[in-house]
């Protein structure tokens, strides 16, 4: 299939997708922005007719019919053409987890998801300041709160960085305290899928991921001209200080390759503001001696504050031992081992026209009839009818012999309509062999 072909059957399965969207039926939509349509699932902003300024997501099932509330009172602002912008964000590298800033009682505070937006948590605290002093920030009073804006350069790093190459380490602009806040802002760094965090600098940097992400490149956000930079080869813990140019220079961005084995950064920027372009490159290769051998990796499991099945696996992931100045092989693999773990109703999300009660059971909303869901026996005896439950796409639980949460197979009992009449032009039911007849049907409502 050619390139245009895809485009083309995305665009006709989205176009029937929104033709068939089905949100429940106590929202009523003022506006609607598409975030993402990863496995044929609709992640979706929508500004419903009680919001001004925030709107909430909703996620559909696959294809991107039915859709569910995840999160209410998104924060948005608006970017310099007048776009949408959306605090959400998608951790890459681990399925199933996303940042999201929730507006709560004025203040704003970020969430985390582990099972692709079932259920939210704030975001621990460090418990440590850069200096090492005691933060005192204890959830749910106070929390770590990070800025989810994508960066309009694509040369700098923006806020948040997080890479496929490199799952669990999350590097982002933030503070702490009881909601995000544009001042006092420090960096942030996390080595374990979002569990703990530990605070890097208490100013803002761009920073990068070099050698396959074994390593970190630390830069300023400054508007006066610059000369160093600083590399962490044990996520983030120490800071090797280095000068790339002999004059201070005015950082416009970096170029790099960091899913390559081209060790090669690229400053680009002015002397000043009146001097042609520069560029500067840096061969970083010397900060290692020798390639990685076995015993330069170690494991580590994801878990969710303890929980080891996370989107229905226990995974084992392979990293460098922090401080080993060793590059790591372009193709080693990330992950160590994958397990499926049995099901249980963390695996679940409520099913459309179900809602999640304080006890945790999915109970029909008031708007909803389970009983008067369109079910189709043209093809079948029988069809599949919700318990309340869908499972979480991407989720790879493994199921027991009879789940509880999973969709049960009901037989089919047609039932001919009631109050349908049937007459013919005539008034009578019978009719001479060879004549024509008009047959009159009619149905109360």
């Amino acid at each position: 299939v050619t390139k245009s072909g895809r485009a083309s059957y995305f665009v006709s399965y989205m176009r029937e997708s929104f033709r068939q969207m089905k949100l429940p039926k106590y929202c009523l939509p003022k506006d609607m922005h598409i975030i993402s349509t990863d496995e044929k699932q609709v992640f979706a902003a929508v500004q419903e007719w009680n919001q001004n300024n925030t709107y909430s997501l909703y996620i559909s099932d696959s294809p991107g019919v039915y859709f569910i509330l995840s999160l209410e009172n998104l924060r948005t602002s608006r970017g310099p053409a007048g776009n949408l912008l959306v605090d959400f964000y998608k951790v890459e590298g681990i399925n199933g987890m996303y940042l999201a800033n929730k507006i709560v009682d004025n203040h704003i505070k970020t969430f985390i998801t582990y099972n692709k937006g079932q259920t939210w948590a704030l975001l621990p605290a460090p418990t440590t300041n850069v200096a090492g002093n005691n933060l005192h920030c204890i959830l749910p009073f106070c929390s770590l709160h990070l800025h989810l804006e994508m960066s309009e350069n694509p040369y700098t790093s923006g806020p948040i960085t997080s890479k496929k190459s490199v799952p669990g380490i999350i590097v982002a602009t933030g503070n702490t305290g009881t909601e995000l806040s544009s001042t006092n802002l420090g960096m942030f760094i996390t080595s374990d899928a979002g569990n703990s965090w530990r605070q890097i600098f208490d100013e803002e940097y761009n920073i990068w991921f070099l050698d396959n992400g074994g390593a970190l490149l630390a830069v300023l956000h400054a508007t006066t001209p610059l000369r160093q930079l600083w590399i962490s080869l044990d996520e983030g813990k120490k800071w090797d200080r280095h000068s790339f140019s002999l004059a201070p220079l005015y950082v416009d961005g970096v170029l790099m390759e960091p899913e390559s084995d081209n060790h090669i950064i690229t400053f680009f920027g002015h002397f000043s503001h009146r001097s042609e372009w520069q560029l500067i490159k840096i061969d970083y290769k010397g900060l290692f001696s020798r390639r990685c051998m076995d015993g330069d990796y170690q494991t580590w499991y994801l878990h969710n504050k303890g929980e080891l099945c996370v989107m229905g696996e226990k995974q084992i992931y392979m990293k460098r031992r922090p401080g080993n100045r060793c590059m790591l092989a372009q193709d080693y693999s990330r992950i160590y081992s994958s397990e499926p773990c049995l099901c249980t109703a963390y695996d679940f999300e409520c099913d459309y026209g179900w809602e999640r009660q304080a006890d945790g059971i999915c109970s029909p909303a008031f708007w909803f009839n389970p009983n008067s869901a369109t079910k189709s026996c043209s093809f079948s005896q029988s069809f599949l009818n919700s318990t309340g439950y869908r499972k979480v796409l991407s989720n790879n639980c493994k199921e027991r012999g009879r789940n509880a949460y999973s969709p049960k197979r009901v037989a089919c009992h047609p039932k001919a309509p009631q109050g349908l009449h049937l007459s013919t032009s005539h008034g009578e039911l019978s009719a001479t062999i060879g004549s024509n007849v008009t047959f009159m049907i009619h149905l109360d409502n």
